[in-house]
């Protein structure tokens, strides 16, 4: 017969204690990349618009709306939509995993304060380069950037009017609506997540055509400093979007209430 295992108490608490402690460390790390990637999508956010400002000042010679300056009314349209489609709407998409220790309806309202700063933005944006198309003789919607630019201030605005009626009326009805709002909540995500991804494409081939038709195939290729600017204000947009991304794809940065909430779904299936 085998001998019966006698487990010390001792043995016990010092596994007890192993655990508190890979937790402990499991816990600082994560702490330590959640403020990583969160300060670091901060900065690009915010520095993607200061670049573009210096680029339009610098090179574009600033800004204006009058008939005899249609190039300076022009500047105003990827400065502002820059600042729409992707400084604005890149904060509000992340303010649900950036502000996961306020109350769910202080966050509700800046998520809808950063969409109603974005809102003026594409919108006068939009009316900028339109009117410099007009004056200038140019036809609108011909490019792919144009079609991309249309679709997503299309996906904006009604994301905008679903979210302010569905999320912040209907609160008024609390209980009443509850279902019908959780059910929404998904949709509304990866709508507005799709809606970001859009807007970033529309400023990438935005950017683009701009180098080619005002530096010329020949300068843009010869790597002047203007155009290394533009180039490296794409290269911003695209890490907003990696470092965005990986935000929303990390679990442990949601809100606790919604990551319960995905746990359980997970377990189910």
């Amino acid at each position: 017969m085998m001998d019966n295992v006698i487990i010390r108490p001792t043995t016990l608490r010092q596994r007890s204690r192993s655990y508190e402690s890979d937790e402990h460390e499991r816990g600082a790390c994560e702490w330590c990349e959640y403020a990583l990637v969160i300060t670091l999508a901060t900065i690009l956010l915010i520095g993607v618009s200061a670049l573009t400002i210096f680029w339009v000042f610098y090179y574009r010679e600033g800004y204006a709306w009058a008939d005899d300056l249609p190039d300076k009314q022009f500047n105003l349209h990827p400065t502002l939509m820059v600042a729409g489609f992707i400084t604005f709407s890149g904060f509000s998409v992340l303010l649900y995993r950036i502000c996961r220790c306020f109350r769910r309806i202080y966050v509700k309202l800046l998520h809808a304060i950063f969409h109603a700063l974005a809102f003026p933005c594409i919108v006068i944006g939009f009316l900028a380069v339109l009117d410099y198309h007009n004056k200038k003789g140019i036809n609108n919607f011909y490019s792919l950037h144009s079609w991309i630019g249309f679709v997503a201030m299309g996906l904006f605005g009604l994301q905008y009017a679903v979210g302010f009626f569905s999320f912040l009326l209907l609160l008024i009805c609390n209980k009443g609506t509850a279902s019908f709002r959780a059910s929404l909540v998904p949709v509304h995500a990866a709508f507005g997540i799709l809606t970001f991804v859009l807007g970033v494409a529309a400023c990438l081939t935005g950017l683009t055509e701009k180098a080619i038709f005002t530096l010329g195939g020949e300068r843009y290729s010869g790597m002047v400093d203007e155009g290394i600017i533009i180039n490296t204000i794409g290269v911003v947009m695209i890490a907003i979007l990696a470092v965005v991304m990986y935000i929303l794809s990390r679990n442990k940065f949601r809100r606790p209430e919604y990551r319960d909430q995905h746990i359980r779904a997970s377990v189910d299936l």
